[in-house]
This record gives C-alpha cells, sequence and structure tokens, in this order.
C-alpha cells in the first residue's frame, strides 16, 4: 500500500513544495499548513478539480458515439493525422473486457479514473486531517470542511458508479458487490487496503453528502459557479438517491430536486441565444455569463483536440474516426425552417464539423468554442426537473400512484422543453402523456437528449436502466465488426486498471 499512497500523494506533495511561503516545514519528509487561508490554498490546490476532465471515456460505451473508421485522403491513403484517435478508442469502442489491463497500450490521461479521483480525495482528506490543527476562525473551519467533504462524497460517487455495479440492479447485492477502497485519511500507510462494497461506499458518500449540506448552508455562500455551495449539495444528493433507486430514495431524489428548484428554477431559454440579427451564439449552456441554470462547473473547454476527437479546425472535410452517434442526433426535432429550428439543443450542444457541404455533430459545445477558464462538467437546474420527473414516474411503476403525480412529472418535461425549443415565431406545443411506461420512454429520451455527452450521464444511465448497446466499429483497413454490450453486462462494473493492481496487489479484479 506504501507505493500506492505514494502515488496519491504527489500531486498534493508536488502543491504543498510549490506553496513554501505559508507551510511550516517540520522536517524534511513533513510539511504543515498552519492557517485557515493555507487550507484555502491546498483546497484549491489539490481538491476541487477545475480544468479537469477525468472520465471523458465513458461516452466512447454509449450509443451517444459511433465509429466511422480512418479516413483517406483523396489519393486512397489513410489519414495518419486520425489514426491516433481510433487507436485510443480502440478497446473501450469494442467493449474489450481487459481495457485498462493491456500492459502493451498506453492509457490516455483520462482514462485512469482510479488514479486522478483518488489524487483529489487525497487532497480532500488533506483538509480534513489539518482542520482543527489550524488557527483560524471557526466560520472558515467549517466551510473548508463543508466543501472537502462535499468533494469527497462526489469523487467517491463517480468510482462507486465507474468501478462498481449499480446500486439497485435486479438480483444484485450491494452489500457483496465491490466498489473502491475507501481511504478517509491523507496519512502514508504501509496498509494494503481492499476494496469496499458499493453499500459501504454508498454510504459514506451519503454521510460525506449530509454533512456538507449542512456546513455549507450555515457557513458558506458562494460567489460563482466554480465554487459548491448547500445547493450543490443538494443537486449531487438528488442524483444519488436516484441512482440508489428504491421506493423511499425515489422520494428524497424528487424532494431535493424540489428544494434546488425552489432555491434557483430557471432554466436557460435557448430561443435568447439568438441575437438581434437571428445569429445562434455558440455560448454553450455552461457559460455562466449566458446561462442562468449553472449550479457548478468544472472541466475543460471540449472543442479542442482530446484523446478520442480532434479539433474541429482540423477535420478538414473528413469524417472523424469517433462522432456523435446518427441515433442521437436524430432524436433532436430540427424544425421547419431557420424562422423555427425547433429542438434548440441540436444547434447549441454540439460542435458541428463539414463534409461535402453538410454538417454533422462531432461532439460536444455545452461550452463555447472562445471559453477557456470553464468546462462542460458539473450540475445544472435541467438536471433536477429531470430527476424529480423520473422519480415520480418509478415511484408509479412501483404503486405509489399519488393523484396528479404523472401529470406532475409531464409537466417538469415540458418545462424543461419549453427553454429549449425555438419560440422566436412559434410558440412551444406541450407534449400530452397519460400512459405510465410511455411517459417512462419520453423521459429516458428527454435526459438522454438533455444531458449527452456531459458528466458521464448516459454511461450512468444504462447502466441504471440496463440498456443493451451495438456499436459497429470500423478498423483502419476500413473492415467492420459487431460489437454488444448486453443488458446486465459484466462490463457494468468497469476494469480496475492494472497500474492500481500492480500497486495493490490486496485489490480484487471486477469479474469478467
Amino acid at each position: 500500500m506504501k507505493k500506492y499512497c505514494s502515488i496519491l500523494l504527489l500531486a498534493c506533495t508536488c502543491f504543498l513544495a510549490s506553496c513554501s511561503k505559508f507551510l511550516e516545514e517540520s522536517s524534511q519528509d513533513e510539511i504543515r499548513p498552519t492557517t485557515t487561508s493555507d487550507l484555502y490554498a491546498l483546497l484549491i490546490g489539490t481538491a476541487y478539480p477545475y480544468q479537469n476532465v477525468f472520465d471523458n471515456y465513458l461516452d466512447l460505451l454509449t450509443d451517444d458515439i459511433q465509429c466511422n473508421g480512418v479516413p483517406r485522403l483523396p489519393n486512397g491513403d489513410i489519414n495518419g493525422t486520425f489514426t491516433g484517435f481510433l487507436n485510443n478508442g480502440y478497446y473501450l469502442f469494442r467493449f474489450d473486457p481487459n481495457m485498462f489491463e493491456r500492459t502493451e497500450t498506453a492509457m490516455s490521461a483520462d482514462q485512469n479514473s482510479w488514479l486522478n479521483y483518488y489524487k483529489l480525495i487525497n487532497g480532500c482528506n488533506l483538509i480534513l486531517d489539518y482542520i482543527d490543527k489550524v488557527n483560524g476562525p471557526e466560520t472558515e473551519k467549517k466551510a473548508l470542511e463543508g466543501q472537502a467533504l462535499f468533494l469527497r462524497g462526489y469523487y467517491y460517487f463517480k468510482l462507486a458508479n465507474i468501478y462498481g455495479r449499480p446500486y439497485d440492479e435486479p438480483g444484485g447485492n450491494p452489500a457483496a458487490n465491490l466498489a473502491v477502497p475507501l481511504i478517509l485519511s491523507s496519512k502514508v500507510s504501509d496498509e494494503r487496503k481492499t476494496r469496499n462494497t458499493v453499500q459501504e461506499v454508498y454510504a459514506q458518500v451519503e454521510k460525506d453528502l449530509l454533512q456538507s449540506e449542512q456546513l455549507l448552508e450555515a457557513y458558506y455562500a458562494p460567489t460563482n459557479s466554480f465554487r459548491v455551495g448547500h445547493v450543490t449539495a443538494k443537486a449531487v444528493l438528488s442524483r444519488f438517491y436516484l441512482y440508489k433507486g428504491t421506493a423511499e430514495d425515489l422520494k428524497k431524489a424528487a424532494a431535493y430536486a424540489s428544494a434546488v428548484i425552489e432555491l434557483k428554477p430557471s432554466l436557460t431559454l435557448l430561443s435568447s441565444y439568438f441575437n438581434a440579427s437571428n445569429v445562434f451564439s455558440v455560448a454553450g449552456i455552461y457559460d455562466p455569463a449566458a446561462s442562468q441554470e449553472v449550479i457548478w462547473s468544472y472541466g475543460v473547454n471540449p472543442t479542442g483536440a482530446n484523446a478520442y476527437f480532434p479539433a474541429v479546425a482540423n477535420v478538414a472535410n473528413l469524417h472523424p474516426p469517433f462522432t456523435v452517434s446518427n441515433q442521437l442526433a436524430g432524436m433532436y426535432d430540427r424544425g421547419t425552417g431557420t424562422s423555427n429550428q425547433g429542438d434548440l439543443r441540436y444547434l447549441s450542444y454540439f460542435v458541428k464539423y463539414t463534409v461535402s457541404g453538410v454538417q454533422y455533430p462531432l461532439k460536444s459545445l455545452k461550452i463555447g468554442v472562445n471559453a477557456t477558464a470553464i468546462g462542460d462538467r458539473g450540475i445544472r437546474v435541467a438536471e433536477m426537473y429531470l430527476n424529480r420527473a423520473e422519480a415520480i414516474i418509478r415511484l408509479n411503476a412501483l404503486g405509489d400512484q399519488s393523484a396528479g403525480a404523472l401529470t406532475k412529472a409531464l409537466e417538469d418535461l415540458n418545462t424543461l422543453r419549453i427553454a429549449r425549443y425555438d419560440t422566436r415565431n412559434t410558440p412551444y406545443q406541450p407534449v400530452t402523456i397519460t400512459d405510465g411506461d410511455e411517459l417512462w420512454a419520453f423521459c429516458q429520451d428527454e435526459r438522454r437528449k438533455e444531458l449527452c455527452l456531459e458528466d458521464g450521464h448516459r454511461w450512468f444511465d444504462i447502466r441504471r436502466w440496463r440498456v443493451p448497446v451495438k456499436h459497429t466499429f470500423i478498423d483502419a483497413n476500413n473492415q467492420s465488426s459487431e460489437h454488444e454490450l448486453p443488458a446486465g453486462s459484466l462490463l457494468y462494473a468497469l476494469p480496475v486498471p492494472y497500474q492500481a493492481i500492480e500497486a495493490n496487489n490486496a485489490l480484487q479484479p471486477n469479474p469478467r
């Protein structure tokens, strides 16, 4: 475990060394913060995610992405600038059960969610370990504690849903299914930690989030969307209980979503992104200057190149290896013309590339192409309307058929859609559905269209809803092969990265 903990502490050690002006060095191996100001700097540098994304690869496991093979140059040769993107996504897109266990293939920077999230968890633990050992106002300590607890709970929630089975899967046992080790202290230890169960990790997440909600509401009011406050905690608790999924949990999911909506009800009207000349802005739904529904944001601007997608400027009239799937793109109502473009999410949520004069969606544009200091990860009010609608519909299916419940769920979905449709010249026509099963399918579709390519939502929903996924992979020689992720697949718990197991042989791999 010593090697494993040393890896986790690496980022923190580097940051501490750079902040020696306010840290007391008591020995060659021990550097201590002494004030709440020191801890706040540590919180910013080692616990908040900011301009990092640790799980972009999850989109390649879903039906929101398709493979187009490698484009050819005019003379028929393979375009070598695109082969790297195809290779990076090769094992993921084909649902290879050894996707993170292959020593012969280097992992891209975002694929080792295990290491990346544990680095941040260790930053949170540092804050919590030193809260009572530094000087400063008690109110500042409580504010720091609330933020650190929230972030730790959020990261463990992510890890549990990447490497553990879905909590409420039929026939599953969260008390026996393995998730990830719970490490709740920054102290270096030789102990080789084993994996805690899904139930144990969820219990810790719940504890951290509930405690953070109380502390943040009492002691901290964030001044921008890059910091977390009690509204952020309530929003993630809504997501947490929705994923947990029992009848009582669904009631809590709806209640927390309602609490957020009561405090922050407004959705961003995408029709307001048209200027006086009817030119549509590409600011993005996560731009706090344009969008009023952002609760918390982090990440990077996805319009540049990453491991799986080239920058739009480099597509050069050729289909890249991976793009938004035709299935997802086809779900959006495109309207009747330039004066009525229907569901504006198609126009707003995807950066486009052009081949032979035809535009195609490539990847996320939920933050504008010119934004450099903000990303398209986090939490938005739109999710709360979706969470509440889903919770109500699922409760109804479980027998809790409260009068008017389905009407309320449909009202939430229509409220979201009104904010997304082009209403400059054509009033939105509310959808009318009375059948519970039909409403559930409609809710699932709205969630997919709204939260696509954002924070791993589609992958987590595929797991929760047991949605089978079929992929057609096209290799560099233009040969296609079919690959399927069946409902209930063992890959719902992704492979533990081989680096983690190599560093700690007490970690049990997920079954294949």
